[in-house]
Order: C-alpha cells, then structure tokens, then sequence
C-alpha cells in the first residue's frame, strides 16, 4: 500500500500526453479518453498545435493557447519556482549583456588582454543564461507518457553546458594571456579600463546576488552556481585594476600575468560546479537535508499512535523539486483507512517543515519485528525496508 494524494501534474489524472510522440499513431482528435467533451467551441483551441521547431518552440514558451491541465500546473508550487527563475534569468542576462557592451567598447579602445579576459568571461556567463532560461521554461511543462516526472531534469543538462561553457573560457584567457606575453601590444586609455573594470564588478555582483538568493530560495543548484561564478566574475574584474595600475607604472607585463591569474581562478569555479552538478545529476542530497527531513519523520512518531517506525527515507533532487520516498511501519490491527492517515500525517510534516519539498511517496508496511515478514514474494528483487538506525549509511 502507497497512499499519495494525486500530483497537480500526475500524467496520469490529466489523461493527455502532451509530448505528442504517440508510438501507436493514432489520430489526437479521435477516441478521446472519457470525461473530456471536444465539441464545445472553447475547448477547441487547446488543441491548437503547430508542428516542427515552431510548434515546439510554441510549446515550450507556451504561445498560442494553453493544454490540459494549466490550471492545476499553475497552483503546483514548483511552477511557481519556475516562473521566479524565469524572471531572474532573464533580468540577469539583460544586466550581463549590458556590462559585456561597455566592456567591448572600452577594450576597442585600450587593448588590454587582462580586459579582454574579463569581457570574454562576461560574455560567456550571459550566454549561460540561455540553457538555463530554456530549462525553467521546460520545468513548467506537464509531465507526459515518456516523461513521466516531467521535465526538471533540464535544469541539470543545463548545469553541464554552463559548466563546459566556464571551461571554454578558461581557455580562450590562457591562449590569449600567453599570446601576449610573445606578442605585447600598447595599452592605451588606461582611465577607461579601470572604469571598465568597475562596471564589471558591479554587474556581476548585481546578478550574484539575485541570482544565489533566488536560487537557494527554490532549491535551483544551477541558478546558485550561475550566480556564485558571476560573484567570482565580479572580483576578476576587479583584477583588471591591478593591470591598469601595472601598466601605468611602467609594468606592462602585469597586464598578460593579470589575465593568467584570471584564468586559474575560472579553473577553481570550473571545478566547484562540476560537483555541484555531478551530485545533482547522481542524485545526490546535501547530507543536512536529509538529516533534516529524518527529524521530521521521526518526530512523527511520538505524536501519532500506530506509527511505529520510520523504515526507509531517500530524497533526491530533479531541478529545484525535492522528491522523498519513505516506508513507515504501522501497527498491524488498524485498518487500511487508519493506516493511509497515518501516511498523510507524515507527509504533511515533511511538507509544512521544508518549503523545497514538492513530492513525498510514501509505502506503508504492517509493523513486525521481523522487517522480512511482509515482503518476503519480492525478497529475491529488492531487500525489505530495515529500520533507519541499522541501515543508514554516513
């Protein structure tokens, strides 16, 4: 038995597969499943569909109509977080665009490397915005047939591109940087780089700061870590300073060192979201978390007769939704009703006390002090449930 209220977004209790990649090929507009009138003229237009990349781009940007199940997708808390992260994205590319131009402009005029470094990373961090902007649209899309948990896990494939992107980067500055260092050319217009050099700080600091608040407040490790790189950013760009200065005291080779030293830097945040996505993309939960939602758990013990042990917790991310998977044991003579209660009641724990939590399964077991004793038809596959002080791991 796993009582679970029905998911806002359950594929299943919106009866549609608004992927469209039906493999039985039938035509949508026949054999609709029952419950659904398709006569009336204002349900028409939900069926409006337009095929290829327009029709797909329509879809993920949701132009030209709405589908099946908008309503309940919009009150889901996760859409919410979606729409948030939009709207932070794209404030932060516009801030990142801006700062990238008056950055080009000064460089035109100055040629310095170390200011080309810091450009060039700029530019990189606001095309990084572009995949994570596609993702958040893709989250606020219901899950279909083939997707069955709906498409959060974007979010991730778009940590790895930022990721590459950093690397790219990284790149770009040591060729340009040890370039210089056999080829020197004149830095003019030292004046203009320095305020160059400020503009950069303070748009990176300006996106940092939206976007790591915004992304721990709805669980976005992408967004974070977008964030915490333009901080970084932010500082390098303040290096910029030391490189006019070196150059205007007659130390021009500090402009190529500068632009060097930029480049290791890039190194280090190239290495700290690689593991951020890596324990996204493996499933991994930050151990505080799952401590956390084990307190909960247990804390429900003590307060609800016939709760008698919390027997499994697992928690996993997919994009900025929290998922947790739980087996309780109950008291063996209550009734089935009594029992999904007492499922509930753990749940609505977990959810009242972690905000980023979106989706608790819960399996409820008769308690016996042999875990084995129910679960012994499906031994040979999957282990039973022990209690969490003989099976967690450090």
């Amino acid at each position: 038995m796993s009582p679970q209220t029905a998911q806002p977004n359950d594929p299943v209790a919106d009866g549609h597969d608004h992927d469209h990649d039906h493999e039985h090929g039938h035509d949508h507009d026949h054999e609709q499943p029952q419950g659904h009138d398709h006569g009336t003229a204002d349900h028409d237009h939900r069926h409006d569909r337009r095929s290829g990349p327009l029709g797909w781009l329509a879809a993920l940007f949701h132009v030209g109509g709405h589908s099946h199940g908008d309503e309940a997708l919009i009150a889901d808390p996760a859409f919410a977080a979606s729409q948030e992260g939009i709207r932070v994205v794209w404030i932060a590319l516009g801030l990142l665009a801006l700062t990238t131009v008056l950055q080009v402009a000064i460089y035109l005029l100055s040629g310095s490397v170390a200011l080309l470094a810091d450009t060039v990373h700029n530019l990189g961090d606001a095309l990084n915005s572009i995949p994570l902007l596609i993702a958040f649209y893709l989250a606020r899309r219901l899950p279909t047939r083939r997707y069955n948990y709906g498409y959060h896990r974007a979010e991730d494939v778009a940590g790895v591109l930022i990721v590459l992107s950093i690397l790219f980067s990284a790149a770009y500055i040591f060729y340009e940087s040890i370039n210089k260092f056999f080829n020197p050319g004149e830095v003019t217009n030292l004046g203009a780089v320095a305020v160059a050099a400020v503009i950069g700080f303070l748009g990176n600091e300006a996106v940092a700061i939206l976007q790591i608040r915004t992304g721990k407040r709805i669980g976005s490790a992408a967004l974070v870590a977008d964030g915490q790189h333009a901080r970084t950013d932010g500082l390098t760009s303040l290096a910029v300073l030391l490189a006019a200065g070196g150059v205007w005291l007659g130390f021009p080779l500090l402009d190529p060192i500068i632009g060097v030293l930029i480049g290791i830097a890039i190194l280090f945040i190239t290495w700290d979201a690689t593991k951020t996505i890596w324990y996204r993309l493996m499933d991994a939960v930050e151990p505080d978390t799952y401590d956390r939602a084990l307190a909960i758990a247990q804390d429900q013990v003590g307060h609800h007769d016939g709760l008698e042990q919390i027997r499994r917790l697992r928690l996993r991310w997919m994009g900025h939704r929290l998922h947790a998977d739980l087996h309780i044991a109950v008291q063996a003579d209550i009734t089935l009703a009594e029992g999904h209660d007492l499922a509930e009641q753990v749940r609505l724990g977990l959810f009242r006390n972690m905000p980023l939590l979106s989706e608790a399964v819960v399996h409820v077991d008769p308690w016996s002090a042999d875990p084995d004793e129910y679960h012994r038809a499906t031994l040979s596959r999957e282990p039973a449930p022990r209690p969490i002080a003989e099976s967690r791991l450090d």
